[in-house]
């Protein structure tokens, strides 16, 4: 795929992630996957996997959070077959606390799978209102 079609395949997942539905974005991450959370705190880590990627770094976001949560994005630039997703998400952590975080996210593209991610956030506020990883 072109960068054009990357980046109007995440455009389209984005457009239901503002609405909170995630299915999109399920069925375009590969089964080998790879998702960075980047940084030096308790959540930097590689989830290897869609499944650990889905049970292990979301399940455990769900079980922080309530209701449901969206990812709005605000730009999105694209290179060969990588796309980087300027993004606000817009979450209520369990004890009520609104989690409203600024992200960079960058996806690789290939035969119009996911199959690498790396997130950039505010690290500090994620810990504060979603506590620490677990592990």
């Amino acid at each position: 795929m072109s960068a054009a079609e990357n980046k109007a395949l995440m455009q389209r997942i984005f457009a239901r992630l503002a609405e909170g539905d995630g299915s999109l974005y399920v069925q375009h991450l590969a089964e080998d996957a790879v998702m960075t959370v980047t940084g030096s705190y308790s959540w930097s880590r590689q989830f290897h996997g869609r499944e650990s990627i889905l049970r292990d770094l979301y399940g455990h976001v769900r079980s922080v959070t309530t209701g449901t949560g969206r990812t709005i994005a605000e730009r999105f630039l694209a290179d060969d077959d990588w796309v980087v997703v300027e993004a606000r998400g817009d979450m209520t952590a369990a004890d009520g606390t609104p989690y409203r975080n600024s992200y960079c996210l960058m996806y690789r593209i290939a035969g119009g799978m996911i199959v690498e991610a790396k997130e950039y956030q505010d690290s500090a506020l994620c810990e504060r209102v979603l506590g620490p990883f677990p592990g």
